[in-house]
């Protein structure tokens, strides 16, 4: 299974009302495993940045102007994300600025049916707490990364952290379902498998159980289940 967990920074809240997409990040995810196959991308927004906005992300004009207009960039976006479930929290904001951008450069828009929204899982998983990404990482106790400002590809990777918390952590299937072996190949045929424990277990029956459930048994007579078993 194959998530891209993405991020934007915009110059403003709605595109709709002239704002555009100034930098997209984000982490593939294989089974739950990031792959260290990442996408990043400054984009010129063909605009002047609101101070609210330089605010969040210091990305400013000049460093913009240097950078590719979306159209420039959107075909290699699509291609990255193809065939992927989007992992993005807030997921109405980033869908609705991505898919503006790509109408406006007349590419198809990605499917809003094929996203996963963290913002939702958190307020259903814990309703009435905090939901921000910040609060997240406060609360799963993920550090380690240092984001005196935002951006996309760096809160991307932060996402995918907070992701694989509320899904019950990484790899929650235990790897059962798929072994990658030294090529990186993925073969379900290799899987891991259950093997016998070195030590076994102590036995946890008291003596006085095993008792009673012998003198249980002979009330039951020579056809009970349980005489087929030694113990």
């Amino acid at each position: 299974m194959r998530e891209i967990v993405l991020d934007t920074e915009t110059t403003g809240l709605d595109p709709f009302d002239g704002h555009r997409l100034v930098e997209i990040g984000a982490v593939e995810l294989y089974n739950h495993m990031p792959t260290g196959n990442t996408y990043h991308q400054y984009i010129n927004p063909e605009r002047g940045m609101p101070v609210e906005a330089f605010e969040v992300h210091g990305l400013g004009d000049e460093f913009l102007a240097k950078q590719p207009k979306f159209a420039q960039i959107a075909q290699e976006f699509l291609d990255y994300v193809k065939g992927a479930t989007l992992v993005i929290h807030n997921a109405a904001f980033d869908m609705r600025f991505l898919n503006a951008e790509l109408k406006w450069a007349n590419l198809p828009e990605l499917p809003t049916d094929n996203v996963i929204d963290t913002l939702m899982m958190a307020r259903r998983r814990f309703p009435g707490s905090p939901a921000t990404l910040d609060a997240l990482c406060r609360r799963f106790e993920i550090t380690g990364f240092n984001r005196d400002l935002h951006g996309a590809l760096l809160d991307s990777e932060i996402l995918a952290e907070v992701y694989l918390e509320l899904i019950g952590g990484r790899q929650p299937d235990f790897a059962l379902s798929v072994h990658t072996d030294s090529g990186g190949n993925h073969d379900s045929s290799t899987a891991w498998r259950p093997r016998p424990r070195p030590t076994p277990l102590a036995a946890r029956i008291t003596e006085e159980e095993r008792a009673a459930h012998a003198a249980f048994v002979e009330k039951l007579g020579d056809s009970a289940i349980w005489r087929r078993y030694d113990g």
